[in-house]
């Protein structure tokens, strides 16, 4: 690229409408595939936004929840794909704090999963909202924001905060590359920089808002934040993994062995390091006894004949363990099935853990001592899976934006074709037969 021309605010105001018209084509074009498959995340998005208009009409009874068990399907997403926005920096740490050159190209398919995941949370706290006009409270200075004394404004804040720093990075870095211009660092880099920080902010204060509840003694321990932290760092990977695979094989974009590479080892340690903060859990759990094992006792085996959760957890614990176990193979890069198999095991197990098997079973039993079960009723199901496929048809926007411009199919060229007309008018002017001709 040449090297970085200095505009006025004319050009942008020019060129900025052109790099956005680009994405708006880029968006609406594509082959039968693309076509399908939006098709298909439309179809299910619309039955989750019917599925929600009916439980805003209804209330929330018809969601399996109660007095008693008063987070369900909806915030258990959420604090899984919380995790999963965290998880996007895995691959900006290799790429700009060591220099890794295979991951600096592909640095933006994690970004972009950020921006989605965290729309994703958001549209997650909605749903779960039982009055969502009601959702103007929150917002400083109309409302009561709390802040810095409730851990739900720093929540807020946080997740908010993480959207536009990524927003700005990935927005800056494509409209320099659809200018075909080598971006500034002193516009990008310190955010960048700032994202990291801000990515592992985002999962620990998430933890804080659940371990700083004192009438649920399942939350209080001082590993949830470190143990969020460890199952973000490979629920992300292990989905990067995937994309970037997909990636490779659908479109010109090319993808470094290298950044697999460094994705499946940043897994190997993360997963195993879950694991023996998991092990230290169960021991201090059911060795020591005390508040914290009644829950956990309701969660991996049952109890007063109520069971729901035990197939769940029993499926996230052996899902881990067989993906750890798959990991240690050697030269594990050059079986990628075996690959595949490990990071679809982890994303599940993973999303088990963090939902089902961690919010529910925080209200069982509840503070009166009570057993409420909870079981998802279809419309929060709808309602999920509704949330999912926009978040994916998001995701796969972005991408469809991101790769034509970064592999330089997308570019502005129209000061190109600008120059062009210029000197073939100059030329013409210049040239004594023309002149005589015209004349």
């Amino acid at each position: 690229m040449a090297d970085q021309p200095k505009h006025d605010a004319k050009f942008h105001y020019r060129s900025f409408p052109r790099f956005i018209l680009l994405a708006l084509k880029l968006c609406t074009q594509g082959s039968w595939t693309f076509y399908a498959w939006m098709i298909f995340l439309t179809c299910i998005a619309l039955v989750g936004a019917n599925a929600w208009a009916i439980q805003v009409r209804d209330g929330m009874i018809g969601t399996g929840m109660s007095d008693h068990v008063s987070w369900g399907l909806y915030i258990a997403n959420f604090t899984f794909i919380v995790g999963l926005a965290a998880g996007g920096v895995m691959m900006v740490i290799p790429a700009y704090l060591y220099k890794n050159k295979d991951m600096h190209d592909t640095v933006i398919i994690g970004e972009l999963l950020a921006i989605a995941a965290i729309i994703m949370c958001i549209l997650f706290v909605v749903v779960d909202l039982g009055r969502p006009d009601r959702f103007w409270h929150m917002f400083p200075l109309i409302g009561k924001f709390n802040w810095p004394i409730s851990m739900l404004t720093w929540d807020v804040l946080v997740l908010n905060g993480y959207l536009l720093i990524n927003l700005h990075i990935c927005g800056y870095l494509l409209y320099k590359r659809f200018l075909g211009e080598t971006p500034n660092p002193k516009l990008y880099i310190p955010f960048v920089f700032i994202s990291i920080a801000w990515a592992i902010s985002i999962h620990t204060v998430t933890a804080f808002l659940y371990c700083g509840l004192g009438g649920r003694p399942f939350w209080n321990t001082a590993l949830l934040a470190p143990r969020f932290l460890t199952t973000a760092f490979c629920a992300g990977p292990a989905f990067i993994i995937l994309v970037l695979q997909l990636i490779q094989r659908l479109t010109s974009m090319p993808v470094g062995a290298g950044a697999i590479k460094t994705l499946m080892g940043i897994m190997r340690v993360t997963i195993w390091i879950n694991l023996v903060m998991l092990v230290s859990e169960l021991f201090t759990e059911f060795y020591t006894g005390g508040s914290h094992a009644t829950a956990a006792k309701y969660l991996y085996f049952g109890s007063h004949g109520l069971n729901a959760l035990v197939p769940w957890i029993w499926t996230s614990t052996i899902f881990v363990v067989v993906a750890a176990i798959l990991l240690l193979r050697p030269k594990l890069e050059n079986h990628m099935r075996t690959l595949d198999i490990a990071c679809v095991l982890v994303f599940v197990g993973i999303w088990i853990e963090k939902g089902m098997g961690l919010i529910i079973p925080g209200f069982i039993p509840s503070t009166l001592h009570e057993y409420v079960e909870y079981i998802p009723s279809l419309m929060e199901w709808k309602v999920t899976a509704g949330v999912w496929a926009g978040g994916l048809m998001i995701y796969t926007l972005l991408l469809k934006v991101a790769i034509p411009i970064f592999t330089g199919e997308a570019r502005d060229h129209y000061p190109q074709k600008k120059a062009a007309l210029n000197d073939s008018k100059a030329h013409e002017s210049n040239d004594p037969e023309h002149s005589a001709e015209s004349t």
